[in-house]
């Protein structure tokens, strides 16, 4: 297990609840966990938390929240008791000042995180801390937060962004092995090569990465900016999950650092 002193920042692409369930995608969440430094908390931002304030899970004890319909009952079955954080929670705050945060006791950890969390860290044993995106403000005060929270990676914490670059349900292809729609994948590549590149302002702005951003972004892609703006250009960047799903929601992943 790698012991760098300086957690990396962590996006994923989550995709359908059914990956909570195993498979491909999920075997390489663990794949990237094993390779990160032990966490001692992690702040995670999900695309399925999103109101006109920010706020974060103070709770000792977040339930897990099944925020999905029509799936399987073993989906719904499962449970992530992972611990709260409430020093975790005060701190996240602490750099946000004088941004109101509001600690919240009523949210837990929906399926954004504890999908992909139960398979990164499968014991549900590091305390996690939930923050919610603003959706009232631009895509450039997203970025800005992540990078207020920078200071974390420093502190032990893993900060988990889990989202879709591409996602749109309503392009969807319903069927297995789906082929990837031409626009999804061309929105795809062009992201994971400002990725690569570490091309922040470019990704701050997706409408700027061609027409096909207005068909590929909702706010599944707003916790890629609070893992950029958490992360420097320069830093190492590793991409997982190279791909595309029902057609038209993206899996790519990013380890930063």
């Amino acid at each position: 297990m790698n012991t760098s002193s300086r957690m990396p920042v962590v996006f994923v692409g989550h995709g359908t609840p059914m990956n909570a369930l195993g498979g491909p995608n999920a075997q390489v969440w663990r794949d990237v966990a094993a390779d990160l430094p032990r966490p001692k908390a992690i702040l995670a931002i999900s695309a399925h938390w999103g109101l006109s304030e920010t706020a974060v899970t103070a709770m000792a004890a977040p339930k897990t929240i099944h925020d999905f319909g029509g799936f399987p009952q073993a989906l719904f079955d499962m449970r992530y008791p992972a611990p709260g954080d409430a020093a975790l929670a005060a701190r996240a705050a602490e750099l946000l000042a004088p941004l109101a945060v509001r600690a919240d006791q009523d949210w837990g950890l929906d399926h954004g995180a504890w999908s992909v969390l139960a398979h990164m860290y499968p014991d549900a044993d590091v305390p996690v801390v939930q923050l919610a995106m603003d959706l009232s403000q631009p895509m450039s005060a997203h970025y800005d937060v992540g990078k207020r929270l920078a200071p974390l990676r420093d502190e032990g914490v893993l900060i988990l962004g889990s989202g879709d670059v591409v996602h749109n349900l309503r392009a969807a292809v319903r069927a297995e092995n789906a082929a990837p729609l031409a626009w999804a994948q061309r929105f795809h590549d062009v992201v994971r090569g400002r990725l690569s590149a570490g091309d922040h302002a470019a990704l701050i702005d997706p409408r700027g990465l061609g027409p096909e951003a207005e068909m590929a972004v909702d706010e599944h892609y707003l916790p890629l900016l609070y893992v950029l703006g958490a992360s420097e250009p320069g830093e190492p960047v590793t991409l997982f999950n190279d791909h595309i799903d029902l057609g038209a929601i993206s899996m790519l992943g990013a380890k930063i650092g």
